[in-house]
């Protein structure tokens, strides 16, 4: 029998479609019939792959994601400037608060993805959350619309302007959270829910799935790009009551698209909480620490083929690596849950802990990409923003710049360098996941360097029109600016992408949704490394007698240096990635296996499924 790591046997695979042929059910071959990887309708009854799911249920989804991502950047991208123009807070506590709450938002997936696996599903825990999603935006609205929720308008100095009441500050923050908890059970399910609509044991649709992520990161950034310069400029030179009106009503017509397409949606059943999974397995690993293990791995405990096949799932055999967790699967005294458990839940166990060490080198890069929605746009305030006579362009506009470079790049790099890369590598991915990321890394790198270069020719203009104490714009373009804002997005497009791909496409079939949770909160922990790292740095700078590095006043401030610590952790960061990246051993499936059987269903299951290891998924 031959079985590939992380997916199923040959068996497997053939006895789940005799099974469905045995009850009078087409067979994979021809494309029609019931699914048949487990998916049901919301009954949990069977679908036809003739109703339900593919292109068409995903269209809806992918929809949804237009109109959400132009609702959260309506407010992320220039939270910044609401904070210290209307709220009239610091340079350091308005970046915190920024990266603290954009920190949150990518943290509370944990908590969604949990609920889905364990209780509700993805559809439920989905629709439940949005509507938390749509109430906290709603709030917000009203806190930047209402005069007693809204701060006192100030055209003066903030020195001298009234600040906003503790009921106002509580409001507008009381709103963000609810958003940042409502987004905690979007996030996870949504993309998940997308890949579930495409049947990984139908070949036609295993194929087609592969091209789902792309699309989906297409949406993801044109509701960006739309955000980022039309919702913008309406919040800078309009009001921000229409500024996040706008993005509430979008929120609302997303949740709308997604609801009208729920006769198309494919779902899966609750798999069970994928945390309990894994404490199972160090439990009963722990209790038989003692325990030596068989020569033969198939002593081991495991169920057989039918009743993975009638829960749609894979088996996965087992595996010398972290070998003290094969102690789990030992039979010997008690058979409870938390006493034995099978080889592939075992296998899922070590997969996801082996991911640990990528997961730790992927903190960092969000920590940088948090500057370009901070401290960047802080820059491009202080610089000359005129475009004609008439039009100033907004600071938070720059961001557009890395939608666009990251649109542009996503498609030059998947029709152009992957097919070029891929007559000499003959990966079909082109290059390895972990070496994408890695290039990411490096071009963050110039990035800092860019960036801490830019800063010493502002503060050059700075000192030479000795404009330290004005509120005068520097005669410097803000246009200076342009390449790192295009360069975060070209490297978005490698370590990012890779990021989502890496985590989804390593974990078990039944840990997708905790696999996606672990990108998210890499960009999560990210934020807040950002947050303790400018906290830090203000006070420890500041605390020695000097102006400090990162001050209300950037024009006496030492932003450089600050970016040049920036760089020398990147490094840092980077020679850890080198090291754990080299020790990673990459599931079967996503190296291509070539499996000598004859050219029948089985073995075109078995390509597609190393084809969609190679090729990923793409979430954000």
């Amino acid at each position: 029998m031959v079985i590939i790591s992380g997916g199923c046997s040959h068996s497997t695979c053939r006895g789940r479609e005799m099974e469905h042929q045995e009850g009078g059910v087409p067979a994979i071959a021809d494309g029609g019939g019931f699914t048949q990887d487990g998916s049901v309708d919301l009954k949990g009854r069977p679908v036809l792959r003739s109703q339900r799911g593919g292109w068409r249920a995903c269209s809806f989804i992918v929809g949804y994601e237009v109109f959400e991502r132009w609702a959260y950047h309506g407010i992320s991208s220039n939270l910044i400037l609401y904070l210290t123009t209307q709220l009239h807070q610091g340079t350091v506590t308005a970046s915190n608060n920024v990266t603290t709450w954009v920190g949150t938002v990518w943290m509370t997936p944990i908590l969604g993805a949990y609920v889905a696996d364990a209780f509700l599903g993805r559809y439920w825990t989905f629709a439940i959350a949005s509507i938390i999603y749509l109430s906290g935006m709603s709030l917000l609205t009203l806190a930047v619309s209402i005069s007693p929720l809204k701060p006192p308008s100030c055209h003066d100095h903030a020195s001298n302007c009234k600040h906003a009441t503790p009921l106002q500050v509580g409001v507008f923050f009381l709103a963000l959270y609810i958003v940042a908890l409502g987004t905690g059970g979007t996030k996870p399910n949504i993309s998940t829910m997308g890949a579930d609509q495409f049947d990984d044991f139908e070949p036609r649709e295993r194929k087609q799935k592969l091209s789902f992520f792309n699309w989906w990161m297409f949406s993801i950034f044109f509701g960006t790009l739309f955000a980022n310069t039309f919702l913008i400029y309406i919040q800078d030179n309009v009001g921000w009551s229409l500024g996040y009106g706008l993005p509430t009503v979008g929120l609302a017509l997303s949740i709308l698209v997604f609801l009208i397409g729920t006769p198309f949606y494919r779902h899966k059943r609750p798999a069970g909480s994928p945390f309990a999974k894994m404490a199972m397995v160090l439990v009963a690993a722990a209790r038989k620490w003692k325990e030596p293990l068989p020569r033969d791995p198939k002593e081991l405990h495991e169920l057989d083929d039918g009743e993975y096949a009638r829960r749609g799932k894979f088996t996965m055999e087992s595996t010398s690596s972290l070998g003290f967790l094969n102690k789990a699967a030992v039979r010997n005294g008690p058979t409870t849950r938390w006493r034995l458990c099978p080889v592939t839940q075992v296998e899922e166990t070590k997969q996801m802990l082996k991911m640990i060490p990528i997961f730790f080198a992927s903190f960092f890069p969000s920590t940088v990409i948090a500057q370009s929605h901070t401290l960047f746009i802080k820059q491009g305030i202080t610089l000359d923003r005129s475009m004609g006579p008439h039009f100033k362009i907004p600071p938070a506009s720059l961001t557009a710049f890395v939608t666009l470079s990251m649109l542009i790049s996503l498609i030059v790099y998947d029709r152009w360098l992957v097919p070029k890369v891929r007559k000499y590598t003959k990966n079909p991915r082109g290059i390895t996941l972990l070496q994408r990321m890695g290039i990411g890394l490096v071009m963050q790198t110039i990035i800092l360097v860019i960036a801490c270069s830019v800063e010493r020719i502002r503060l050059s203009y700075v000192k030479h029109y000795g404009l330290q104490s004005s509120k005068e714009a520097i005669p410097l373009t803000i246009f200076i600016l342009l390449p790192q804002f295009a360069l975060m997005g070209l490297a978005d497009a490698f370590v990012e992408v890779a990021k989502i791909e890496f985590f989804y496409d390593q974990a078990p079939e039944t840990m997708k949704s905790l696999g996606a949770s672990y990108f998210t909160s890499s960009i999560g922990v990210g934020n807040f490394f950002s947050s303790f790292l400018l906290r830090a740095v203000s006070e420890v700078t500041m605390n020695n007698g000097h102006g400090g590095w990162v001050g209300n006043n950037l024009n006496v401030s030492r932003l450089d240096y600050y970016y040049g610590l920036l760089v020398v952790l990147s490094v840092v960061n980077f020679i850890y990635f080198l090291i754990v990246s080299k020790h990673y051993v990459y599931r079967v499936e996503a190296v291509g296996i070539d499996v000598a059987l004859d050219k029948s269903s089985e073995m075109k299951i078995i390509k597609a499924s190393a084809l969609e290891g190679a090729v990923g998924d793409v979430e954000q």
